[in-house]
């Protein structure tokens, strides 16, 4: 995680109508326009899964050990929990 002293002070321009829209969510989401800009892009730049979730996806696509879900016993678990 990148800590205050790796941060880089820079600019942007953004079309008027966009950076209404930003204030007004990060306003809802209590959070300062900096704060919510930056977690939006890191969330669109850090997308890639890691190594054990691609090989979790490469088994489950390969695997012929995948068992059926029966929904009404499933249905009966979650009712008992």
């Amino acid at each position: 995680m990148q800590t205050a002293t790796s941060k880089i002070q820079t600019a942007f321009r953004f079309d008027s109508e966009l950076l209404r829209r930003l204030k007004i969510k990060a306003k809802r989401e209590n959070r300062s326009l900096n704060n919510y800009v930056e977690t939006v892009l890191m969330e669109i730049v850090y997308d890639e899964p890691n190594e054990e979730t691609i090989e979790a996806i490469k088994e489950a696509k390969s695997s012929d050990k995948l068992e059926s879900l029966d929904m009404e016993k499933f249905d009966e678990y979650v009712a008992n929990l």
